[in-house]
């Protein structure tokens, strides 16, 4: 079986967080998880994770879907390598890929291929490698014919090496019987007193083992951070690779200032998104809506032909022709029926509204089933909260809410009723009534004649 071992126990120093570093967020998701994600889709399900710097962090993100090890001291890559060892030998059968937890580029197709031609050419290791424009402070690869001698350092390269653009990733295939026999076979004889895994080159190559190099078609893969400029670069460089993705794909973006589109986002051709969008987690939006300006929807669906304005929306789903916004929230569990209208300032919480349902402003809808082709007036409250329960209200199909209507939760109104504005309903009512609460209006004359007397 191949495994994987990500070493993610890097602390940091420059980010000035108390934080892993490979914990800091691309497009909403931790570096750490855009490594597993890629080795999942390589379908390489055996992973541990190396930790170090508060390693419980790790622990925690995780959540027990992969192993963890620890690196109590840091000495090196080849060190953080050891303490997987025990992981490694449990099955040495296969081909371990070692990764960095905080280059997050790297992709399914790399892997797939390098595992390939690590295989094919019989490696005991074999360095993924990426060429760039400007190779500056990567170590160099230096090939030779039958595979590859080794890794010179930036300090340590000499003019003529300086001008090789294969670089180093940091990330590696091993068979694994081989690797454990390697890792026990370095040393930390060198200035920085570490151990350092590509040392497992030059001993593969000096016992007639082969090893290779296989260049990436992706030279994204060596992108990393080491401090905030650098996450915001990485940052950059992943938002506006998604929206070119969907720019292919018949998406229209006519600005991007502030959009922000997490990678696992779907969305239909024709549509168009608008400045200061933000589509997080696994949000799906339909085919020819307008979303924007100033809108945030999380892990929420939507059908054809919605348009949004300057809303939140989160763990919900919008059918086809809705219109929402603008100053609208949308608490999670809640379901926007089709063709239903959510005008200004209104807030829904885990509710349904039905069908060509109108909504228009200045509303609470909160623990409801509303029905189709309701109007809800101005100022209505569904009052769902007695400081204990929580408890739904029913509103049937056709009724007509009276402005600032409290709807005291829980009741049931029943077809086509309809409440005077100012109405507080405390019990269910049939179908076809009216409901109307005006309580004993008094009126005092000449009250603000003799309160105000002074100032008239």
């Amino acid at each position: 079986m191949n495994k994987a071992v990500i070493l993610a126990g890097g602390q940091g120093k420059r980010m000035k967080a108390d934080m892993p570093k490979p914990l800091f967020k691309v497009l909403g998701e931790p570096m750490l998880e855009w490594v597993i994600s890629a080795c999942e889709r390589a379908e390489i399900g055996d992973i541990c994770v190396v930790k170090g710097f508060m390693g419980e962090m790790i622990d925690e993100y995780l959540g027990g879907r992969y192993r963890t090890v620890l690196q109590a001291e840091r000495l090196g890559t080849g060190h953080a390598v050891m303490q997987a060892v025990p992981f490694l030998k449990e099955d040495e059968s296969g081909n371990t890929l070692v990764l960095c937890g905080d280059a997050p580029f790297i992709d399914e197709s790399t892997i797939k291929n390098s595992l390939e031609y690590h295989c094919a050419n019989n490696n005991a290791v074999t360095v993924i490698t990426a060429e760039l424009e400007n190779p500056h402070g990567y170590g160099r690869i230096i090939r030779t014919e039958k595979g590859i001698s080794g890794i010179v350092e930036q300090k340590d390269a000499s003019e003529e090496q300086k001008k090789i653009r294969e670089v180093n990733s940091g990330a590696y295939w091993f068979r694994t019987a081989d690797l454990i026999k390697l890792l026990d076979k370095i040393t930390c004889e060198n200035a920085q007193k570490e151990y350092y895994l590509t040392d497992t080159i030059s001993i593969a190559i000096s016992e007639g083992k082969n090893a290779g190099a296989y260049t990436s078609e992706n030279p994204d893969i060596i992108k990393g951070a080491n401090d905030r400029k650098d996450l915001l670069n990485l940052n950059t460089y992943a938002r506006m690779a998604v929206i070119e993705k969907h720019l292919i794909n018949g998406v229209e973006f006519t600005c991007t200032d502030g959009v922000i589109i997490e990678r696992n986002v779907e969305i239909g051709t024709g549509t168009e998104i608008m400045a200061g969008t933000v589509l997080r987690g696994g949000t799906k939006i339909g085919n020819n809506c307008k979303i924007g300006p100033n809108v945030i929807a999380e892990n929420c669906k939507t059908g054809d032909d919605v348009i949004i304005n300057t809303a939140q929306i989160y763990d919900s789903e919008i059918e086809s022709g809705v219109e929402i916004g603008p100053f609208v929230h949308i608490r999670p569990d809640s379901i926007i029926k089709k063709g239903a209208k959510i005008g200004d300032f209104v807030e829904i919480k885990n509710s349904v509204i039905g069908e060509k349902t109108a909504v228009a402003h200045l509303v609470y809808i909160g623990d409801s089933d509303v029905g189709r082709k309701v109007n809800i007036g101005a100022g209505t409250v569904t009052v769902n909260y007695d400081g204990i329960e929580k408890s739904r209200c029913v509103i049937g199909d056709k009724c007509f809410i009276g402005c600032n209507t409290n709807l005291i939760a829980p009741l049931k109104l029943g077809k086509a009723v309809y409440t005077a504005a100012g109405t507080t309903v405390t019990r269910d009512i049939s179908d076809y009534a009216l409901v109307i609460d005006r309580g004993v209006m008094k009126v005092k004359e000449g009250y603000t004649i003799r309160k105000f007397k002074s100032q008239l």
